[in-house]
């Protein structure tokens, strides 16, 4: 089998709209590298779009399923039969969402699933209608996440119309002028000119935005946000389906600020690869739905359920919220040491191993995604996958595991250093 070969039946059999990155084909992994079915072998600073914070097949997460495989069940619907794992799962997570009120914790299985959720236990709650998003924000392609998607292209692009009484405001952008008090009046100039904040059931925002560029919220738009909620009684939906489970340097991103949010959506790295998505918030608003209005046939698929319980006991015993922020250090490190080489490179940014280099042209100011792909292509070849994100396509975004070897992150970072001077 060759991917060459493969790469002819994927486009035969399977449609043009899945975007596929590689021309090559897994066939393992383990932790932070990748072999293909040829036999190449890649170090991964992708990480499955964030999802294997604990690294490609960690034993405990794998023991955790097999365990689940060999001496439970499969599948029995959780809304059928219920089981222990999803309970204690929902209670662990209640503890650990950052937040004083009493909490309760659903379960689905993408992340797009989650989000949908939490603007329906929004509008249950509120009895509203009205749904606040941002500029480069990314909640997911169902019709109620790409309306809620701050992008066009290539997620909105003839898809159109999407759900109703959905707006758009600014996303502080530091780099572009975009200011925590400009955002603020965006919402602002929304509620002048589109909606009446007392029809507004939720705002939503990713503390860090992900596909947007890796840009973190400031605190004072955080705070601005959370007072803005209060004043209308609006409630504050924190999408940290990228940011969540130490990838910040936190278990959530919003443990950087001083405000609490009313619900958060989470999924990716919550089981280690295992497809499952949730939402925690005040006890009070997720009580709102009735019987039956929130779930799914597989959501809280028991095996999902068992790796996350294992991908929380690993962020523990490996303190990988503590690793996150000394291998973000190390990466920033290394980028500022070519800076002086790279004058594209105009700012590397975000928490922890949240961390993004977005590149100019350097004569305009203009963003350079030509730059940003040639680096993503040259650093492919000599083996080392990254990923591109960015409203301009301009910024690269780096998502090692945070299980990574430090000869594996050195390994990576020498084919970085390489492809970007070069």
């Amino acid at each position: 089998m060759s991917n060459q070969d493969l790469q002819a039946r994927k486009n035969a059999a399977t449609p043009r709209g899945v975007g596929v990155m590689c021309d090559f084909y897994a066939a393992r992994a383990e932790n932070a590298e990748l072999w293909d079915v040829e036999g190449r072998r890649f170090v991964d600073f992708a990480s499955g779009i964030a999802v294997n914070n604990v690294g490609h097949r960690h034993p405990k997460v794998v023991a955790a399923i097999r365990r689940q495989l060999d001496e439970g069940f499969i599948h029995t619907a959780y809304q059928i039969v219920p089981y222990a794992s999803y309970v204690e799962l929902a209670e662990r997570i209640n503890r650990l969402a950052p937040g004083s009120q009493p909490k309760k914790t659903a379960f689905f299985t993408t992340g797009a699933e989650a989000v949908e959720n939490a603007i329906k236990i929004a509008r249950a709650a509120t009895g509203r209608s009205g749904v606040i998003a941002f500029d480069g924000g990314f909640h997911g392609r169902t019709m109620m996440g790409m309306a809620l998607t701050g992008k066009v292209i290539p997620y909105k692009l003839g898809f159109g119309p999407f759900p109703a009484e959905i707006y758009h405001a600014p996303y502080p952008h530091e780099l572009h002028g975009v200011t925590a008090a400009d955002a603020l009046q965006g919402i602002a100039q929304r509620f002048r000119s589109d909606i009446d904040p007392q029809r507004v059931a939720a705002m939503i925002f990713e503390p860090v935005q992900g596909e947007g560029g890796f840009y973190m919220a400031p605190p004072e738009f955080v705070r601005g946000l959370r007072a803005l909620c209060d004043q209308h009684g609006i409630l504050l939906i924190a999408d940290e389906i990228q940011t969540g489970f130490a990838r910040t340097g936190k278990l959530f991103a919003m443990e950087h600020y001083d405000v609490e949010a009313d619900l958060m959506t989470m999924a990716k790295s919550l089981a280690g690869g295992m497809p499952l998505s949730g939402v925690v918030g005040r006890a009070d608003l997720m009580d709102a739905p009735a019987p039956g209005g929130l779930g799914g046939t597989y959501a809280g698929n028991p095996l999902a359920i068992a790796a996350a319980h294992a991908v929380l006991d690993v962020i523990v015993e490996e303190n990988l919220s503590a690793r996150a922020v000394q291998l973000g250090s190390q990466l920033r490190e290394r980028l500022a040491r070519v800076k002086s080489d790279v004058p594209q490179l105009a700012q590397v940014r975000g928490p922890g191993s949240m961390v993004a280099a977005e590149f100019i042209d350097p004569q305009t100011g203009a963003p350079d995604p030509a730059f940003a792909k040639r680096v993503q292509a040259r650093a492919l070849e000599r083996g080392l996958i990254l990923l591109i994100c960015g409203v301009h396509g301009n910024v690269i975004r780096f998502l090692f595991p945070l299980t990574i070897s430090d000869a594996v992150m050195n390994e990576g970072l020498d084919i970085l250093t390489d492809a970007l001077t070069r």
